[in-house]
């Protein structure tokens, strides 16, 4: 195995009036399962090619361990690729697919018979090896293709967006699966996706992407409970954070009429400054008042009931709010739509921001 280090890693094609990936410093431990994360164009998968070598890097370096592997060809970067459309020859079988490196690569046929029945007892693919991927499901195709990556025994996988062919059922089976997978094999893992979801039950970290520049690489629990900017406050987390726009007063943010305690720490840098503020709630942080308690009027629109909990989707005529505020309730709370809801907030549970910069005030 092997830590993985993007040392100012640059891609910039040819005809472009700007890098699609200006510069990347990045650094995967051993056995670590890293996510890129970000919306289409922002240079997650770009990245990931870099690494595989299907992609020039035209300034930096990129290290697999202490070897420099920036202009090595891809078949000599001990790397295994999983794709998107799993990439799978229809005319062979299971078990010729999944050894197929091997053959090319000269390993004996023993060696291979081993290392695809090994490959196959991890992945529940025993009574499918001599199947042509016609026959078998979308998932049961993905891990052939993992099964193929598997089997060389590389020191990094880079995968990139293999789920997204997957329907929604078999999406979560199959990214559970991948998580297990990896943790049991130690491989270091590099892994593309679009959906934050998938990042935050998968990854050990998640690197968090906008215009190829890297905003965030943390925990999935630190992204959540603590984004370094609105950027990232809007994008981790399902549904989003309510992000709405306050100025500051007083130590305080208000809201139109409303005036929202903010948690010392955020209270103390608002100054002249920080005049234009935003201020971020979780959907789960809210809670329900009383009309007489003074919080925030929500007029009902839609009502997710999703059972065990729901989601409130509502308009406020309050300066400042999003089109939308949600709210996540218990999937016994009778809210309906059309009524008007009352919700605060406790200041621990606000996200402060400054506007112009997008950088985080609260600690």
């Amino acid at each position: 195995m092997a830590t993985v280090t993007f040392d100012k890693a640059q891609r910039w094609y040819p005809g472009a009036d700007k890098p699609t990936v200006p510069g990347i410093d990045l650094e995967i431990g051993d056995g670590e399962f890293m996510v890129l994360v970000g919306p289409s164009g922002c240079g997650k998968s770009t990245t990931l090619r870099m690494l595989a070598g299907l992609e020039e890097i035209n300034d930096g370096k990129i290290f697999i361990g202490d070897r420099d592997i920036t202009h090595t060809p891809p078949k000599d970067r001990d790397i295994a690729m999983v794709f998107q459309n799993y990439a799978l020859y229809p005319h062979m079988s299971v078990a010729d697919n999944m050894a197929f490196a091997l053959k090319m690569a000269k390993v004996s046929p023993e060696e291979r018979k081993k290392r695809v029945a090994e490959a196959a007892r991890i992945l529940g693919l025993e009574e499918y090896l001599e199947r042509k991927p016609k026959a078998l499901s979308g998932g049961q195709r993905q891990r052939v293709a993992m099964g193929r990556a598997i089997v060389r025994n590389p020191q990094v996988f880079c995968m990139d967006e293999p789920l997204s062919n997957l329907d929604a059922k078999m999406r979560v089976q199959t990214r559970t699966d991948i998580a297990k997978l990896q943790a049991d094999l130690g491989v270091t893992t590099v892994y593309v996706t679009h959906d934050q979801v998938e990042a935050m039950t998968m990854g050990d970290r998640v690197a968090v992407m906008k215009l190829g520049i890297l905003q965030q690489v943390d925990t999935p629990l630190n992204l959540y409970d603590r984004p370094v900017n609105l950027f990232v406050a809007g994008f981790i987390g399902s549904p989003q954070m309510n992000l709405i726009k306050a100025s500051a007063k007083d130590g305080k943010a208000q809201i139109g009429e409303y005036l929202v305690p903010v948690d010392p720490a955020a209270s103390n840098k608002l100054g002249p400054q920080h005049s234009n503020i935003t201020v971020g709630v979780r959907p789960e942080s809210w809670r329900i008042v009383s009309a007489n308690e003074g919080g925030l009027p929500i007029t009902v629109t839609v009502v997710e009931e999703l059972g065990a909990d729901g989601f409130v989707y509502g308009t406020c005529d309050v300066e400042g709010t999003p089109g939308n505020v949600i709210v996540r309730v218990s999937g016994r709370d009778q809210v309906q739509k059309g009524d008007t809801i009352y919700v605060t907030t406790d200041p621990k549970d606000v996200h402060v921001f400054d506007t112009e910069s997008g950088d985080r005030l609260s600690d």
